[in-house]
């Protein structure tokens, strides 16, 4: 897509970065030791921190993610956010408490409070790490999304903008400065959201979505005969119907030299109607080309529209003002236009074919568009549940989420903030549900990258509130980065080289091997962020949640509640868990595609591993605990729940 800058969007994105850099070296001032620097002295208010949490896990998978996949996807979408929410009960209810009361700076602290295990040191700062950098992927290319219609500049600039950033953030101020940046933007994003909605439903919705701001990309419509002789002058018959671009339906044709792929649709009165595809192709030489045309050359305009809008069962071109039930109502009884995808190879190139797909507004409020439920064979059902299972289970897992804990001075402090941020994230998620719908329908849709829908709404709306969006967005991705970042250095520090090596460093030494940690994690998110453009951030983040469930929840759990959980098997589970989820991750269809490889061809048909590498983690501590109880001094038996 090719967008115009603002210099109001750009104005209001360097205040921000200029306000989170000066909240850095404010209480970079006050950041004397290792306490303050990994905890923020344990200090912050509880409704403060609650809505910290808020801000911390409002990422950008939950703002421009899992709106992205509502637009694209609907009800499906959505299950993202149900599966985040969810999560939460398990970290109010069994975790929240407890680690308060083990912990002190780092995940690994609580683990390790009962054995002194170098084993579970390493393993426990590895898995930390490796979380973190699972999670810090989809951040980092949510901010490479944003960069290009803010500051019109590539994405793996942007990338580096908040790479270079976060790491001056971490590198200051620690967990201080991480907290009220959080704060602060998970207010605001709030606040700016039920404004986005509410001028949502003032508008209402329409069957020409030209009027509301950017116009939608005009696709051509040709007529063919029943024997595909196109009446249109200059365009020739490449392939057929049943051509190697696979399934019957798709038609490659040719005018002064370019191709184009066009879809095929039967019309009752004999012949067809072909209506014109988007199509990326990834050359060989490593360019894309966009309807047979550079990027910049294209005319790749936002798109998605409703086709028919009905009111009380009469068609109408426009609503006018809804509620929000009233809404949803027009929605369902209306037809709107997805897009399916599907991958093809012509000539050694890989093709991606974006093609229309008329639906009736009933089937995108209910599950089944990307979870298929009718008819859906053994692996899909498999991979359905993997996936939510990974997200019920990885929020009480994360890292950067479990030292927010230790920030808060008591136990009750961390039950109350976990509650704060129940009640904000969960009505964050309403909101989303609302925002990619209205992306959806609104013609702001950038099928190749639908990570921009919220944004996109936003401008729809005009320039400042675009602006504003895609700031606190941003401000969103730096609070994430930071907080994962300070969860990382804490791991390579405080977990690694203070307690497993025993080098046994001062608190000054302390805080500068966290800030040289921090920088060196930086430069590894800045890499992989840049490699994983275009996919989509909750879908990434989805990723995470399996690791961080697989390796550190079956150990948390246990720990708590199995009293002949022994040292070595809480390392056992870890390791397990980590490996069997990381190596399932590595060969599923969506990495087959990252490597530039058909997804059919991969070797296994799972893209979620939860299902296999939880309850592999589980049996590995319940199996080496077992078998290693003679380790088990008295005082250092299990775990009171």
């Amino acid at each position: 897509m090719v967008y115009t800058q603002s210099p109001l969007a750009i104005g209001l994105f360097i205040a921000f970065v200029l306000f989170v850099l000066g909240l850095s070296f404010y209480l970079a001032r006050r950041t004397t030791s290792s306490d303050s620097y990994y905890a923020a002295g344990g200090n912050i208010h509880w409704f403060t921190n609650g809505i910290a949490f808020a801000g911390d896990y409002l990422s950008a998978a939950s703002f421009l993610g899992i709106c992205g996949m509502i637009a694209t996807a609907g009800y499906d979408g959505w299950m993202y956010a149900i599966g985040y929410l969810a999560g939460w009960m398990v970290a109010l209810f069994l975790v929240a408490e407890p680690m308060k009361r083990l912990g002190k700076y780092t995940f690994t602290d609580a683990l390790d409070s009962k054995f002194n295990s170098k084993g579970i040191q390493l393993m426990a700062a590895i898995s930390t790490l490796c979380v973190s950098v699972f999670y810090l992927i989809p951040q980092m290319v949510g901010a490479g999304v944003l960069v290009q219609p803010l500051l019109g500049l590539p994405h793996w600039v942007g990338v580096c903008i908040v790479g270079i950033v976060v790491t001056i953030i971490v590198a200051t101020a620690g967990m201080a400065s991480t907290t009220y940046v959080q704060f602060f933007k998970g207010a605001l994003l709030l606040i700016c959201s039920t404004i986005v909605v509410i001028a949502l439903f003032s508008r209402g919705l329409s069957t020409d979505p030209e009027g509301f701001g950017e116009k939608y990309h005009q696709f051509q419509t040709l007529t063919a005969s029943a024997s595909m002789e196109i009446s249109e002058p200059g365009y020739t018959v490449v392939e057929g119907k049943d051509s190697n671009y696979g399934e019957a339906g798709f038609v490659k044709l040719t005018k002064d030299g370019v191709d184009s792929v066009w879809q095929v649709n039967e019309n009752p009165q004999g012949g067809y109607t072909l209506e014109e595809t988007l199509t990326v192709v990834a050359m060989a030489d490593g360019t894309k080309l966009y309807n047979g045309a550079p990027k910049e050359e294209g005319k790749l305009f936002p798109i998605g529209h409703i086709k028919e809008l009905k009111i009380d069962g009469q068609e109408v071109a426009q609503t006018g003002a809804l509620g929000p039930l009233s809404f949803l109502s027009a929605i369902k009884d209306s037809t709107i236009v997805l897009w399916g995808k599907k991958y093809i190879m012509d000539g050694g190139n890989k093709v991606t074919v974006f093609y229309q797909k008329p639906t009736p507004g009933a089937r995108v409020l209910r599950p089944g568009l990307k979870f298929k439920v009718d008819n859906a064979t053994g692996t899909q059902k498999f991979n359905f549940i993997s996936l939510m299972l990974a997200l019920f289970c990885g929020t009480a897992a994360l890292p950067h989420i479990l030292i927010r804990y230790y920030t808060v001075p008591s136990q009750a402090a961390a039950r109350k903030s976990t509650i704060v941020a129940i009640a904000a994230i969960g009505f964050f998620y309403v909101l989303t549900l609302y925002l990619g719908i209205g992306a959806m329908t609104n013609g702001v849709i950038n099928i190749t990258d639908n990570n921009m829908s919220a944004p996109l709404l936003a401008k729809s709306f005009g320039i400042v509130l675009f602006s504003v969006i895609s700031s606190l967005a941003f401000a969103t991705v730096l609070g994430t980065v930071s907080g994962l970042i300070v969860a990382s250095s804490g791991a390579v520090a405080h977990d690694l080289m203070d307690n497993f090596l025993g080098l046994k460093m001062t608190d000054k030494g302390k805080v500068t091997a966290g800030k040289i940690s921090a920088v060196v994690v930086g430069v590894i998110a800045i890499y992989l962020g840049i490699v994983f453009e275009g996919m989509n951030v909750s879908f990434l983040v989805g990723w995470a949640f399996a690791v961080a469930a697989s390796a550190n929840l079956p150990a948390i759990l246990m720990l708590l509640f199995w009293k002949k959980t022994t040292a070595k098997g809480v390392a056992s589970s870890i390791g397990v868990g980590l490996v069997s989820a990381l190596g399932l991750i590595l060969v599923s269809p969506d990495m087959w595609v990252r490597y530039g490889l058909l997804p059919q061809d991969a070797p296994i048909a799972i893209n979620s591993p939860a299902l296999i590498s939880i309850p592999l983690s589980f049996l590995a501590l319940v199996v080496v605990s077992l078998m290693t109880q003679k380790d088990v001094v008295p005082e250092a038996e299990g775990a009171e729940a």
